[in-house]
């Protein structure tokens, strides 16, 4: 079930409410940008379900091609002052078009509300995003 939850980068210059189903799960990735920047993101759909409420100034993007892809599906909003990516979003056919994947370590949360949110793993350095990789405890 979709609810609200608010979100902000470290030093409060970004801040954002998102419609989220927490219970659906979240997600963390072993391809190589997943793993340099240790993410842990939800998907959702659509632009009416991530709305920026301060710092669309405060933000700069970063996009990066896969190797073997034609060009970039995805754009990394970070926080220019302190270097928190709340969200960021991307174009896929199979995602439906546009999409945003939420960081669930940027969002307003109790450690238990943290603790209770299931996770998938996705072994995105094979290509394989619907699999999990056969060692995920690193991750």
């Amino acid at each position: 079930m979709l609810k609200t939850y608010k979100g902000s980068c470290h030093c409060g210059a970004v801040r954002f409410e998102a419609n989220l189903d927490l219970g659906a799960g979240s997600n963390r990735c072993n391809c190589s940008i997943c793993t340099k920047a240790r993410t842990w993101f939800i998907l959702v759909k659509g632009d009416a379900n991530v709305r920026l409420l301060a710092g669309a100034e405060a933000q700069t993007t970063y996009q990066w091609k896969p190797p073997g892809q034609a060009e970039s599906q995805l754009r990394f909003q970070f926080c220019k002052t302190c270097g928190v990516r709340c969200f960021g979003w991307g174009e896929a056919e199979q995602m439906g078009g546009k999409f945003y994947f939420v960081s669930v370590a940027a969002l307003d949360l109790s450690e238990s509300d943290f603790a209770a949110i299931p996770i998938h793993y996705a072994d995105g350095r094979n290509g394989h995003y619907d699999q999990a990789p056969a060692l995920t405890s690193w991750m």
